[in-house]
């Protein structure tokens, strides 16, 4: 998955970037950027970090804006935006220009909505720890420039207020949590999350001062601000204890309206209801073929067993060791690498692929596998990354907190295709090389335009893997197929957690420890999120049917392929009409 930050819409934004092209740009994207600026200026405003991630000169020193009124602040920044692109649109006649502008009204909106929903129901409540980690690793990664660095420690300061102007980013916290405690009818955050937020504080930390370690930020005045960090965050959890704890909720359920606006936020355009029964029968289509499937990997692989669940047990045992896990994945990437070359499935990225494994703070932030995205503003050649997380940090710290879903050897097929190539890396990559507009690249970010791609890209290396490598990736579809409709019913109160988890424990095959994560993310790490996959990979597979129905024999993969990635991140709706409209009349002609 993409990297998840936060459920707010800048942070989430984070993820994607304006590519930098090594060929002239086209003069409609030059003049769609100029457009997507307007956006730009706001976000930056009011959260820095953003910036930093998509690579915008001008803020590395600089933190989120947690000062009174920030919510009436940005909206009115928002809306004043929002009219000034709609004058913009109604004066657009060139139609690629126009639907940028769309895009970014549409993310003007979303973001508008968000900040209403949030004010009439929640709770103001910050994970400060989380949020100044990630404000520190956006600079502090091997690929950044070593020129930016140094600003780490200046923003280190101004959350501690160090710096000149700078309030401790921990008392904003505290003032904009109180500011609205006497409003009864506001909820407080659920239980659960407030308790393990509160168990990640320290592994931020200490990943925090890992980090001024390791790029020699650990002077007397690194040493002087980590310092004050670990003090201020220690006294501002005692004060959530005192404070949060008493009114977090039990039931995680969020109000109605805010479950809508976050399936809305990912991109899921259908009601949850509808999405249930649709992820409900690929489930039962999925597992009757993993059964089918079983004693085919079982004769291949020498296990003595029938049943599916058997077959994936036994495939788990074949675990990697900590230090053969990044051999094992290169040697995976190399070979796909060869297959898509062979099979014309899409063209490479002209980059060799990165990827590492993740630190514990990085996997307390984010706990699954995912694509660490480079800057896509100013990019000098940083690359993106995948990450493999290897465990789940949790509050009680114990042995349940590993994984064995992503080490052992035949799930490296899948999630390799979908972290790295074809999938998100590769869309990335793509995007830096080819060059997309802003509004297509940064401001269509949604987990449905991007995590169908990432499904689609597992299917197009399907036939071509081993047998086990099939029984992997089929297993890792029938795991979308149960969020998108677990999520909705956890949420629609239609199930119970603990159902919930003996479903992704027994019939999918999870871990204990990736079964936490996924019951943690429907519930509320990021609810809605999850059903993105299965509902953007069905779109996705849709647009491509339609366009071999049209085409017939004249149908090229591979072209459909680069013409879908070189997009960007559109929206299904307006990718189905580009195909329509562009591709299939371009193909008809030759």
């Amino acid at each position: 998955m993409i990297k998840r930050l936060a459920l707010t819409m800048a942070v989430a934004l984070a993820a994607a970037g304006s590519a930098q092209a090594d060929t002239k740009t086209p003069s409609w994207i030059e003049r769609s950027n100029a457009d997507s600026k307007v956006m730009l200026e706001v976000l930056a405003r009011f959260n820095p970090e953003f910036a930093s991630q998509v690579g915008l000169p001008g803020f590395d020193d600089k933190v989120v804006d947690l000062k009174p009124d920030v919510d009436a602040r940005s909206r009115a920044a928002l809306v004043d935006a929002k009219t000034r692109l709609g004058k913009m649109l109604a004066d657009e006649k060139d139609t690629n220009v126009r639907q940028d502008l769309q895009i970014l009204i549409k993310a003007a909106d979303l973001q508008i909505e968000g900040i209403d929903l949030n004010h009439k129901y929640m709770l103001p409540y910050q994970d400060v720890g989380e949020l100044i980690f990630n404000g520190e690793f956006v600079l502090l990664k091997d690929d950044v420039d070593a020129k930016r660095r140094p600003s780490a420690l200046k923003r280190l300061e101004c959350y501690v207020g160090k710096a000149p102007g700078c309030t401790p980013i921990t008392e904003l916290a505290k003032a904009q949590t109180t500011a609205r405690l006497g409003e009864k009818d506001l909820i407080g955050p659920y239980k659960g999350e407030v308790e393990q937020k509160l168990s990640n504080t320290q592994r931020y930390a200490d990943g925090i001062r890992q980090l001024f370690t390791k790029y020699k930020l650990d002077d007397a005045e690194g040493k002087a601000a980590l310092d004050a960090l670990d003090s201020q965050l220690k006294d501002y959890d005692a004060w959530v204890r005192t404070t949060i704890v008493p009114r977090a909720r039990a039931d995680f359920r969020l109000p109605e309206p805010m479950y809508a606006y976050d399936l809305k936020q990912v991109g899921i355009d259908i009601p949850p209801e509808q999405l249930i029964k649709e992820a409900q029968l690929e489930f039962v289509e999925l597992r009757s073929t993993m059964q089918m499937m079983a004693p085919v990997v079982a004769k291949a692989e020498g296990i003595q067993a029938t049943d599916y669940r058997d077959v994936l047990k036994a495939l788990k045992q074949q675990q990697l060791g900590k230090d053969d896990v990044v051999p094992w994945y290169h040697d995976i990437i190399g070979k796909i690498e060869d297959i898509i070359r062979r099979e014309h499935i899409v063209t490479l990225p002209q980059r060799k692929m990165q990827m590492r494994l993740a630190s514990e703070a990085e996997a307390a932030a984010v706990p699954a596998p995912h694509m660490d995205p480079p800057p896509f503003i100013n990019n000098h050649g940083e690359q993106g990354t995948f990450v493999l997380t290897m465990g789940n940090p949790s509050a009680s710290g114990d042995k349940s907190d590993a994984y064995d879903d992503f080490t052992y050897k035949a799930a490296a097929w899948t999630l390799t295709s979908h972290e790295g190539r074809p999938g998100h890396e590769l869309q990335f990559a793509a995007m830096v090389e080819r060059g997309v507009s802003l509004a297509r690249s940064l401001f269509a970010f949604n987990s449905v335009n991007v995590e169908g791609w990432a499904l689609y890209a597992e299917s197009e290396m399907l036939p071509y893997e081993p047998p086990a490598g099939q029984f992997a990736a089929l297993q890792a579809r029938l795991m979308r197929a149960a969020r998108a409709y677990l999520d909705p019913m956890l949420n629609l109160g239609l199930i119970s957690k603990e159902r919930a988890h003996d479903v992704l424990r027994n019939d999918v095959g999870l871990s204990e420890a990736m079964t936490r994560q996924e019951l943690d993310r429907y519930t509320f790490d990021s609810p809605g999120q999850a059903t993105a996959y299965f509902y953007g990979y069905m779109r996705l597979q849709q647009t491509r049917l339609n366009a071999e129905l049209a085409l017939g024999k004249n149908f090229n993969r591979q072209a459909f392929n680069d013409f879908v990635i070189g997009q960007g991140l559109l929206p299904p709706e307006q990718l189905a009409e580009a195909v329509r409209t562009q591709f299939i009349p371009s193909q008809q002609k030759k």
